[in-house]
């Protein structure tokens, strides 16, 4: 059993920025992650043209601004730049490849028991902790709702988190459900290269 005081899930942007809150205030902390990266979701599932959609003063992590030459709105390139040197800079070794299986809270103890599974080496590790701060994002899963009919579809169906680029869908209909952030962007990026492309609301 490993004691910690703080036991952070998830080494995206909300975990790296509760990691160096609680080393300015020197309070110890083990953060895992169950990809073998950081901010995986920006690495791995988001479109090449993806820029944040707030200003960059509105999206700095805590203790460490922007360079002064950064864009208004961030490129996806340079956010994950960002975030590697914040975990530099605080000096955050998040545990890759270590996903937690249950947590249980002991009202009498005042504690947390976390089971995690380090996957690169088949092993069991427990943790006792006084706090757990889930900061595992609220995009990890992908949710493609029942529709009727699409596994008859004859064409492609995928979802926003594997989607890269136009550049293979010119000249092709393509219709983009929903408009939310990505929804918008990734139908002005098809139409951008050539697809015929149409959005549902």
């Amino acid at each position: 059993m490993e004691e910690v005081v703080v036991l952070i899930v998830g080494a995206g942007p909300a975990g790296l920025a509760t990691a160096a809150c609680l080393s300015k205030f020197s309070i110890p902390y083990v953060i895992v992650e169950r990809e073998n990266c950081s901010a995986s979701l920006w690495r791995h599932r988001a479109y090449d043209r993806l820029k944040l959609h707030l200003a960059k003063e509105f999206c700095e992590l805590p203790h460490m601004s922007y360079p002064v030459d950064a864009p208004t709105y961030i490129p996806k390139n340079q956010f994950v730049k960002y975030l590697d040197d914040y975990i530099e800079r605080f000096n955050i070794q998040p545990k890759y490849l270590t996903a937690v299986e249950s947590s249980t809270y002991d009202i009498q103890g005042n504690c947390w028991t976390i089971i995690v599974r380090d996957m690169e080496k088949c092993t069991i590790v427990n943790y006792k902790a006084k706090f757990l701060a889930v900061a595992s994002g609220e995009n990890s899963e992908e949710n493609i709702p029942v529709i009727p009919g699409l596994e008859n579809f004859p064409g492609v169906a995928i979802h926003c988190s594997r989607y890269k680029s136009g550049i293979n869908y010119s000249g092709k209909n393509v219709l983009v459900v929903g408009s939310g952030n990505s929804g918008m962007e990734i139908a002005y990026d098809l139409a951008s290269h050539g697809a015929n492309t149409s959005i549902v609301i």
